[in-house]
């Protein structure tokens, strides 16, 4: 951890060091997350079109769902069920208690979704995504189409199953996260160079305005986030050089003030463990993790 403003000192635990827990036959891990009541974590190797688990009692890799129509983001509902990202199926959907899967959107106005993204659950149920095209350009992450819709963020609500336009306003949005009081949203905006997070103000009905810039990425490349319980951004990260890959922590504020520095680029990222204060990060192919001295936020 390299520590970029005195304010991220309290966040190193000098005894924990970076682990990498799964290696090998992975081409491009997003999506993780962590499944407490398994002590399990899941993340997307989407071009080997499958889910992955990882153990944390015996430390064992193995296949949790294959193929997966070439899922993506992954988080839980408040009930605790798995919400998926898939490109192949340009759904998001919901495993249930049983194992069945249900798809709660694939379409928007009769036309069909580009490739959702990735996936956060607000304390009052409703479901917000991203949904840019990257896994309909081609064959590697999905199946290569024609997009029929913008490249909107939506919001789903399961009581009564409907799909809104949360923003339109966001070119190609990938990450997404609330801030610790539900008041913000923040997205990658990945469509713009340099690619910047965009800061929404949330609604009572749902709308997001706002969307000032909260920071610019400058030479790197933000993808997946999540937010602790101070508020500060815990960014994946990546090109531009082998030394911005890893994880770049950054203020409410915006203001950069840590790093994790990894030996691949990191997309995605999620907080695990009993204490919610394992950080687990997704890697190119493989995936790490660190304790650290702050917790994420639930279901975030």
């Amino acid at each position: 951890m390299q520590v970029l403003d005195p304010a991220f000192g309290r966040y190193r635990l000098v005894l924990a060091s970076v682990e990498r827990i799964a290696h090998g036959g992975m081409r491009w891990n997003e999506g993780p997350v962590w499944m407490g009541d398994w002590r399990a974590l899941l993340w997307s190797d989407i071009p080997n079109n499958r889910i992955m688990r990882w153990d944390e009692a015996t430390g064992r890799t193995s296949i949790f769902r294959s193929p997966s129509n070439f899922s993506n983001g992954n988080t839980r509902d408040r009930q605790g069920r798995l919400i998926t990202c898939q490109h192949d199926t340009r759904s998001v959907t919901r495993t249930e208690y049983d194992g069945r899967i249900t798809t709660l959107a694939d379409r928007h106005d009769g036309k069909r979704l580009n490739s959702p993204n990735d996936v956060v659950v607000k304390s009052d149920g409703t479901i917000w995504f991203t949904d840019p095209p990257f896994g309909i350009l081609g064959h590697y992450e999905g199946t290569q189409a024609e997009p029929e819709l913008p490249t909107n963020v939506y919001r789903f609500d399961p009581r009564d199953g409907r799909l809104t336009v949360a923003t339109g306003e966001v070119n190609r949005p990938n990450g997404l996260a609330f801030s610790p009081d539900e008041k913000k949203l923040y997205i990658v905006e990945a469509g713009v160079l340099p690619r910047v997070i965009r800061s929404f103000d949330v609604g009572d009905d749902g709308r997001l305005t706002g969307g000032g810039p909260l920071l610019d990425a400058g030479p790197g490349t933000p993808d997946g986030f999540k937010v602790d319980v101070d508020g500060n951004l815990w960014v994946g990260w990546g090109m531009g050089s082998n030394e911005l890959d890893g994880v770049l922590v950054f203020n409410p504020a915006g203001k950069p003030i840590g790093r994790v520095a990894l030996p691949e680029r990191c997309a995605n990222l999620c907080f695990g463990g009993l204490k919610r204060n394992r950080l687990f990060m997704a890697a190119s192919q493989s995936v790490y993790s660190l304790y650290v001295n702050t917790q994420g936020m639930p279901y975030a």
